[in-house]
């Protein structure tokens, strides 16, 4: 695999980056992921544009302009032969003093990788456990996605532990907010659901078509909370994310959950949304 590393085309295994990093030291820094469809990334405007309003959020300067990020990303899709993949930006705030002021941190370090699509060969749906880990509400960074995600880490390493697909997220007001890789929404009487922003859910992409596929479907759309319990009793779980689109989800900590037609013709609306976009 080819990997792009601060302006130059490498292999992986020469693509190293210090050990004295920021980004690894301290999480300081930000990543987006993107699907590529026939070698096109695919809302690369709406991930530029948060990453770099993250940028400006955490006072890294990235290294590049958006338009030329975009010719080294097609030119690394190209080079790997991958017209159908992931691709993952990193920028971090590169090397810099010992301890925890960016101080004399000037050199950011901006990495592009791409990496296999997961492949079904029908609509995956997947079972959920809740995770006991809390997000902060009115959480600032929440909007942006940073380095540092170790409470949607261990939220996976529970769901791994207990053979579920994903593990969801409250808040500290004690509503669910997000899943460790994934945007949730419920339907509850044709309604379609989703955590306001104030919870501290990260806005995604994928999220935001799905909001703009509700409004062509003539389906409201509600930002509004949910407890665990109470997303039991809704009329539908579904999933939104960058790899998969849209998944529907079956169970909440084994126990069943609701299925609506709805979810289907979301995510048929979704595929068509890809499909007409990859053009």
């Amino acid at each position: 695999m080819i990997v792009f590393l601060n302006g130059q085309f490498v292999p992986e295994e020469q693509a190293l980056v210090s050990v004295f990093d920021r980004g690894f030291l301290y999480g300081d820094g930000l990543f987006e992921t993107l699907r590529v469809f026939q070698s096109k990334p695919f809302r690369w405007g709406q991930h530029l544009e948060r990453f770099k309003r993250g940028a400006t959020f955490l006072g890294i300067r990235p290294p590049f302009s958006a338009t030329t990020l975009r010719a080294y990303a097609d030119d690394l899709i190209a080079r790997n032969q991958l017209p159908d993949s992931l691709l993952r930006l990193t920028l971090s705030r590169g090397l810099g003093r010992r301890g925890y002021s960016p101080r004399g941190a000037a050199h950011p370090t901006m990495v592009m990788s791409l990496h296999p699509v997961p492949r079904a060969t029908t609509p995956p749906r997947w079972r959920l456990v809740n995770a006991p880990y809390l997000l902060p509400a009115n959480e600032l960074l929440a909007e942006f996605k940073t380095c540092n995600k170790l409470p949607q880490v261990l939220a996976c390493a529970v769901a791994d532990l207990v053979n579920a697909d994903e593990a969801l997220l409250s808040n500290t007001d004690g509503f669910v907010v997000e899943a460790s890789r994934s945007n949730l929404f419920w339907i509850q009487d044709r309604a379609v659901c989703t955590a306001r922003l104030a919870s501290g859910v990260l806005p995604g992409v994928t999220r935001s078509v799905v909001m703009e596929l509700c409004a062509r479907l003539d389906l409201a759309v509600q930002l509004t909370d949910i407890t665990p319990a109470k997303l039991l009793q809704t009329d539908g779980v579904f999933l939104s994310l960058t790899s998969l689109g849209i998944v529907e989800a079956v169970s909440l900590d084994r126990r069943p959950l609701a299925v609506s037609p709805l979810t289907a013709q979301i995510r048929h609306g979704y595929e068509g949304v890809v499909q007409n976009e990859s053009r």
